[in-house]
């Protein structure tokens, strides 16, 4: 009898581990239907090998992958400063240049969250005194970039024809609103076509400060980066806050082997369409919030991830007839791959910048360079595709 019972207790001990196995089995099924439970291994190599060209003392890069909601992987390339050869790390502040958008465009849904704003309010409802173009204009074009405001650095480019841009006095953004001001007509028909537009940012930043109230600057601090403890980011201004010195990245620019500091220009000083400085710890916390989402429900951030159309459905497009990307609010839509991803790319004097997020993947890329003639959306998808191929 007792070999019986120690019989039907192996017995049992085999069922239960088949029950085990198929349990596993089925959990792994489930996880692999959701597409991002298996491990990613890919070697910090072959990372390192996609940035070689970063030598040790010249200007460089902040890399950072964040997989199924943790940084996998966040380096350093190079200096941030040619004066004192300070290594950049993930505390290393850069100017984001166009990445900033993401963050103007999350400042005015806070405020439609709020009920100070709403995406079909036109531009002279916030702004009375703007010229009658700017009745057909709505804040949902601003963000998309269907607007037609004309190019503020076009309209600067003639107004300073012949004189060197470090002659020409830095521009803020109520100085931009003012230039619009000024004009008769936009590019095209609103709504009608496509063109990127920092115009139009850098006008969506000043809606901000008129509908509630505060700075620009000081609403992202309140509202985005206190809630996210993103303590070392800011929307420079210079004479009212700074970027710690000891972390700041200068913007370099390299002519016949010779590194100059191109650090600022005559549009540097606008906050909309490009002023944020941050740097990888701090975008960690950012891709977090953007994914759980945090600051917004889904449902709220589902404009933002809606690309526009043009009459009766049809895709949008540019003003030469080619077809527009799809954009929503501070983001490219555009897939890579045949994977779902939300993008950016940001470019200013010696700063190149670039965020690609797949969401379906649970896969982030995030590469900042103070050197100018880096590609970054072009290393920030080498990298991305490391980790998709291992999917």
């Amino acid at each position: 009898m007792a070999c019986g019972r120690a019989s039907r207790s192996i017995g049992a001990t085999r069922q239960g581990m088949r029950r085990v196995s198929i349990s596993l089995l089925g959990v792994l099924m489930s996880l692999l239907a959701l597409g991002h439970a298996v491990p990613v291994d890919v070697s910090p190599a072959a990372v390192d090998r996609i940035f070689s060209f970063v030598s040790t003392n010249d200007p460089g890069c902040a890399v950072m992958v964040i997989k199924d909601g943790q940084p996998v992987f966040r380096k350093g390339y190079g200096v941030l400063d040619l004066r004192t050869l300070r290594r950049i790390g993930p505390e290393t502040n850069f100017r984001l240049a166009s990445l900033t958008k993401q963050f103007t465009a999350m400042a005015i849904m806070l405020l439609v969250h709020d009920g100070k704003l709403r995406y079909e309010d036109r531009l002279t409802d916030v702004f009375p005194d703007f010229p009658a173009y700017g009745k057909a204009i709505t804040i949902r074009q601003l963000l998309n970039h269907t607007s037609g405001l004309i190019d503020y650095e076009d309209i600067m480019a003639k107004q300073y024809a012949g004189i060197a841009d470090d002659k020409i006095p830095q521009i803020k953004d109520a100085g931009v609103l003012d230039l619009l001001k000024q004009q008769s007509s936009t590019k095209f028909t609103p709504g009608s076509s496509w063109a990127y537009s920092n115009s139009g940012y850098v006008v969506l930043a000043m809606v901000v400060e008129k509908r509630s109230g505060v700075r620009f600057g000081e609403f992202l601090r309140q509202r985005i980066f206190l809630p996210l403890k993103m303590t070392r980011t800011i929307a420079y201004e210079k004479g009212k806050n700074k970027v710690e010195v000891v972390d700041r990245a200068y913007g370099y620019t390299q002519t016949a082997n010779v590194w100059k500091e191109t650090d600022q220009s005559s549009t540097s000083a606008t906050l909309g369409d490009g002023g944020i400085y941050t740097s990888l710890d701090d975008l960690e916390k950012w891709d977090s919030a953007l994914s759980q989402p945090s600051l917004l429900s889904s449902k709220e951030m589902e404009p933002a991830l809606t690309p526009p159309a043009a009459a009766g459905g049809a895709p949008l497009k540019q003003v030469d007839g080619s077809l527009a990307p799809r954009y929503g609010f501070g983001w490219f839509l555009d897939p890579y791959l045949g994977h779902r991803r939300y993008s950016h790319y940001g470019e200013t004097v010696g700063f190149r910048n670039a965020i690609q997020r797949f969401p379906d993947d649970l896969l982030t890329l995030i590469v900042l360079s103070n050197r100018a003639e880096v590609d970054a959306p072009a290393l920030a998808q080498k990298v991305a595709e490391l980790y998709l191929s291992k999917k």
